[in-house]
């Protein structure tokens, strides 16, 4: 199984992350609230974060699930964001119902990293968070969604690469 990191523990992340460790996965978890990442380890294992850099630290996937736009950019961008810590080769997912404007301009930053990126905005509420059976929309290069969609399966039903990035954030808008 591979090394992920979620990035927000909130309704949709907490649950979302928990599948992921059921399902095998190593996993390190980042809540701006560290409360919630201490409640998560000690009900699913893993390893609670001081940093979102710090989670991402020799994981092959991250994942966030934030509130919005300004949300996603203080935990992906900065010297203690996610990008920051990201290894070449690995992926960054977005989950996040956030802009396409912000989509394209996550996948830029990391593939100037030499790191992936999917915009995968989830549909299913909190239910389909908790039962593992979320609809996710997903925009990217294959190559990344392939390697997303590994991991993604632990949590979603119907998963579905619509094009490059930004795509899926513009279909949930439909």
């Amino acid at each position: 199984m591979a090394k992920t990191a979620f990035i927000g523990l909130g309704v949709m992340g907490f649950p979302m992350a928990g599948h992921l460790a059921a399902k095998g996965h190593e996993v390190a978890v980042y809540n701006r609230t560290g409360e919630k990442a201490r409640a998560w380890v000690a009900k699913h294992g893993g390893r609670a974060a001081a940093t979102p850099r710090a989670a991402a630290e020799g994981a092959a996937v991250v994942m966030m699930c934030v509130g919005n736009d300004d949300d996603v950019r203080s935990v992906a961008l900065g010297d203690n964001g996610v990008l920051a810590g990201l290894d070449d080769g690995a992926v960054l997912v977005d989950h996040t119902t956030a802009s396409a404007e912000l989509a394209r301009e996550l996948d830029a930053a990391a593939g100037e990293r030499g790191c992936g990126f999917v915009d995968a905005p989830v549909s299913g509420g909190q239910a389909g968070a908790e039962n593992g059976i979320l609809s996710i929309m997903c925009g990217g290069k294959p190559a990344d969604f392939s390697v997303a969609e590994g991991v993604m399966q632990a949590y979603g039903r119907t998963i579905r690469l619509i094009g490059p990035a930004g795509s899926g954030q513009l279909t949930k808008m439909v």
